[in-house]
C-alpha cells in the first residue's frame, strides 16, 4: 500500500521561506504523477504544483515564480520549495500521488489523485 508522509511545515513571517518534503513508501516512484495540494481555512482543496509522470511541471498561477516543485526519484522524495510566502499561502499542504496513469490526466485536478498524505500545516503571518 502506498504511503505518503509530509514534513517541513511551520510558522513563518511574510516574505519567508519553507521547504516541504514528502516521503513515498510502498510504490515505485517512477510510475506515478506527484503533486502538492493545499486547503486553507474555509476553502476547498486546490492544486499548487505537480510533476506529471510523463514530464514537465505545472503550477497554480498564484505561486508561479515563488514555489518550485522537485523530486528525487532515487530516494522516493518529493519537495516543494516555497519562497516569498504570503499570508494567503496559509493552509494545510498535502502530498498526492496518481498511480493509475489514466488518459486525460489533469495535473492540478484533485480527482486524478488516488493516494494522499496526512498533510503538514503552513502558517504565514503578516
Amino acid at each position: 500500500q502506498v504511503q505518503l508522509v509530509e514534513s517541513g511545515g511551520g510558522s513563518v513571517q511574510a516574505g519567508g521561506s519553507l521547504r516541504l518534503s514528502c516521503a513515498i513508501f510502498g510504490y515505485t516512484y517512477s510510475r506515478a504523477s506527484m503533486a502538492w495540494f493545499r486547503q486553507g481555512p474555509g476553502k476547498e482543496r486546490e492544486g499548487v504544483a505537480a510533476i506529471p509522470y510523463d514530464g514537465g511541471k505545472n503550477y497554480q498561477d498564484s505561486v508561479k515564480g515563488r514555489f518550485t516543485i522537485s523530486q528525487d526519484k532515487a530516494n522516493s522524495m518529493l519537495y516543494l520549495d516555497m519562497n516569498s510566502l504570503k499570508p494567503e499561502d496559509t493552509a494545510m499542504y498535502y502530498c498526492a500521488a496518481d498511480t493509475r496513469l489514466l488518459p486525460g490526466f489533469e495535473a492540478l485536478d484533485i480527482s486524478h489523485y488516488n493516494f494522499w498524505g496526512q498533510g503538514t500545516q503552513v502558517t504565514v503571518s503578516s
